[in-house]
């Protein structure tokens, strides 16, 4: 073993110099193209991901309308109708969405519910398609199109979509369960106990098309060889897909988690053309825009709600990736 280590320490220890010898081979005007190749991604992503995330930071602890600049001095005490704009309010704007904000709670509940119905619902649904169609059903090719049909569409068209499905008189869902009439009407979106979960039936019907391409690509790519292996030893269908072809498919699982972590939070568009994110459907990502873009206009403290959205979008993902990579370290 030691033997080993030896001759490949040489071995590590030549590879920058080979790598230094690679770079020298290449011509000016090849490496103006490499620059050229890492900056543009490296600067798009600095001015449109991480630049509007650190000002939105930096907006949350001002009391700013947009209009107007900033200022470094403390604010004054609110006492008249004309607040002090453009000045430093510190955590102020956080206390007072957790504090003073009624929508603040429910849309952090309804988030959060969001989420969850994704993971338990849509994930596995998602999978279990794509395990399925997987198999090579007769047919398998139309289930695929048909399922896939609805991440194609825009969220605000299936909003539309749904909002026929669940009208109260015309609706589909309604004339099937015979509730059409004026005095057995079900207002499935009107009704403030009832529409988020319509909502989310809608949202749910797009993510598992969505997670079963992403699981159909990774069950092609797994090696027929180990179906094959799992046959001979024995294992049933159940068997082979859950000890022997899941754990080769932990690269799809981490996109999924990431994807349906940042499609949770980031729902936006159903809500909003149902009935503008409220009665029952608040949401942070709306509570953001009413602020920001509003008639109010509350640049500071929509950034701030656009920071706890932010926050809670990354402490599930931080956590996923971090365990993962800790345990292929481990091995």
């Amino acid at each position: 073993m030691a033997s080993t280590v030896n001759d490949a320490s040489p071995a590590v220890a030549q590879a920058p110099k080979r790598r230094r010898r690679r770079l020298g081979r290449l011509t000016k005007k090849e490496i103006l193209v490499v620059l050229g190749m890492l900056a543009i991604p490296v600067v798009v992503d600095l001015a449109f991901v991480w630049g509007p995330a650190l000002a939105s930071v930096v907006l949350s602890f001002f009391r700013w309308s947009g209009v107007g600049g900033l200022h470094p001095r403390a604010c004054r005490p609110s006492g008249g109708l004309i607040q002090d704009n453009g000045c430093f309010t510190g955590v102020d704007n956080y206390h007072r969405a957790a504090t003073n904000y009624p929508p603040f709670w429910p849309a952090v509940e309804h988030n959060v519910l969001w989420l969850l119905v994704f993971i338990v619902i849509a994930t596995p649904l998602g999978m279990l398609f794509a395990v399925v169609i997987d198999r090579g059903i007769k047919g398998s090719r139309i289930y695929q199109s048909v399922l896939f049909l609805p991440v194609m569409l825009s969220l605000a068209l299936i909003g539309i979509i749904w909002e026929f499905i669940y009208s109260p008189n015309y609706g589909l869902i309604n004339t099937v369960i015979g509730h059409n009439q004026d005095n057995n009407l079900i207002d499935w979106l009107g009704n403030p106990h009832l529409n988020l979960w319509a909502v989310l039936v809608a949202a749910t019907w797009r993510q598992a098309g969505y997670v079963m391409v992403l699981y159909l690509a990774g069950l092609k790519a797994a090696d027929p060889a180990l179906r094959e292996a799992a046959q001979v030893d024995g294992a049933n269908a159940w068997q082979t897909f859950w000890r022997v072809i899941f754990p080769t498919l932990r690269p799809i699982n981490i996109v999924i988690i990431v994807v349906t972590v940042i499609e949770s939070l980031r729902a936006f568009d159903l809500v909003y053309i149902i009935n503008k994110g409220s009665n029952g459907l608040e949401l942070l990502s709306v509570l953001v825009t009413n602020n920001i873009v509003g008639e109010t206009s509350q640049v500071g403290f929509g950034s701030a709600l656009g920071v706890v959205l932010l926050v809670i979008s990354l402490i599930p993902i931080s956590i996923f990736l971090y365990q993962n990579f800790k345990r292929k370290e481990g091995r």
